[in-house]
């Protein structure tokens, strides 16, 4: 079993700033890549930014030059920095992994979501 555990989300006015957090744990022998996704109202679910092992990095167009991923590979946990935020960056946002965990093979495992609202 792999958990993902996030947090961070919460309610901010337009120019703010939240850091999201997701840990990991669990069978986890490995992990090649973690990233946020978001889904926001009516939308589908989106590609926020992700980050290899080796600490590449990609990000949507949309948040370039404000949000910045991180990672301790040691505590299995990706961190997102979101700055300068925008009414548009309001969604529900999912924490993602693509592991190798004690059943012998990659999968990819998704946290339960958390919600930023951008609003004044």
């Amino acid at each position: 079993q792999v958990q993902l555990v996030e947090s961070g989300g919460g309610l901010v006015q337009p120019g703010g700033s939240l850091r999201l957090s997701c840990a990991a744990s669990g069978s986890i022998l490995s992990i090649v890549a973690m990233g946020w996704y978001r889904q926001g109202p009516g939308k589908q679910r989106e590609l926020v930014a992700t980050i290899t092992s080796g600490h590449s990095t990609e990000y949507a167009n949309s948040v370039k030059g404000r949000f910045t991923i991180s990672r301790d590979n040691a505590m299995n946990t990706v961190n997102l920095q979101m700055n300068n935020l925008k009414p548009e960056d309001t969604a529900v946002y999912y924490c993602n992994i693509r592991a190798y965990t004690a059943r012998g093979k990659w999968d990819d495992y998704w946290g339960q979501g958390t919600q930023v609202t951008v609003s004044s």
